[in-house]
């Protein structure tokens, strides 16, 4: 019996190490095969077969939570589908899982900006940065992130470190050119902007802001050269009023109020026209010695129209009171 008694410990310690092999040999398994499934994931991806990578990632999730790569490789389809929810959750558990993961953090901040989550956004790229703090599109897009927020002068050492880094971006040169406009330095921005328009295709979007920039420093033939190339690639109203404004800032009238007319004809909503086309009638009005009431009247319908447009114009209504 003494003998007996004896042997049933070791008996059931012998079972108890059994069991933590066979279980540690199926984690290990387990581990293996979320590997295993990461990896295809990874090759689909490089293949282009982006379904079959993210169902492979997913499952790897499934079955070993804790493996970063799958939440990255999740994350980053999720995010070039446009589902920046799911996106952002995975790349939020990547960074949980591994906080000095680079591609953790910064996949995390670009998802909470594509949310306009931006103060979350610009952490987030803190982070990455303080990992590598070198890196171009995470200094380039904290700088954007900053510029969203209205805080120019805080985005101003990352937009610029991002064109150090590769002078030859393009986009970079238009986010710095973009900042710098925002500071009111406008001879800087369109600086950048030309060296953009000789890196990558210039949107009208981004000409608009070329042409804005120009009229800041009083180069208006050049604000409506650039405006008259957005015209023929995109005609709108905005375009056609900014190109008015620029006229009239040259001392050519005529061809001002041919501007903000067709900005109206586009849009007869845009208040901004309606101002130009009053100005420009109110000018007429004066120079003909106060006689040509015609443009009189019609330059105080204008100004009518653009307060019921908006009604916030204190200018608009002196200029009303003061010859209506």
């Amino acid at each position: 019996m003494l003998a007996l008694a004896a042997a049933l410990p070791i008996a059931g310690c012998s079972g108890w190490k059994r069991e933590r092999a066979e279980t540690r040999a199926r984690s290990a398994a387990e581990r293996d095969k979320a590997s295993e499934a990461a990896d295809l994931g990874q090759r689909l991806r490089a293949e282009g077969l982006d379904e079959a990578a993210l169902a492979e990632f997913e499952r790897a999730i499934a079955i070993n939570p804790t493996l970063t790569v799958a939440y990255l490789g999740a994350g980053e389809i999720y995010r070039q589908r446009g589902d920046y929810t799911t996106a952002e959750q995975r790349y939020a558990e990547a960074v949980r899982l591994s906080p000095s993961d680079f591609d953790a953090n910064y996949g995390h901040g670009l998802t909470l900006q594509l949310l306009n989550r931006l103060s979350e956004a610009v952490r987030a790229y803190l982070r990455a940065l303080a990992i590598r703090p070198m890196d171009f599109a995470a200094n380039r897009d904290l700088g954007t992130a900053f510029l969203q927020l209205g805080e120019a002068a805080q985005g101003l050492p990352y937009a610029e470190q991002a064109v150090r880094v590769d002078p030859s971006d393009g986009p970079a040169r238009v986010n710095l050119g973009a900042i710098y406009a925002a500071l009111d330095r406008h001879a800087d921005a369109i600086t950048q902007y030309h060296y953009a328009a000789e890196l990558t295709v210039m949107s009208p979007e981004i000409m608009l802001n070329l042409a804005d920039s120009y009229g800041k420093v009083g180069r208006y033939d050049e604000m409506a050269a650039t405006l008259r190339e957005v015209i023929h690639q995109r005609p709108s109203a905005q375009a056609h009023e900014r190109l008015g404004s620029a006229y009239f800032r040259a001392g050519h009238y005529d061809e001002a109020l041919a501007s903000f007319r067709a900005a109206v004809a586009m849009d007869a909503n845009h208040y901004p026209a309606h101002n130009g086309i009053a100005v420009c009638l109110l000018n007429r009005y004066l120079w003909s010695d106060r006689t040509d009431r015609t443009a009189l009247d019609e330059a105080l319908e204008a100004l009518r129209r653009s307060l019921r447009i908006e009604r916030n114009q204190p200018k608009i209504v002196e200029l009303l009171t003061r010859y209506g």
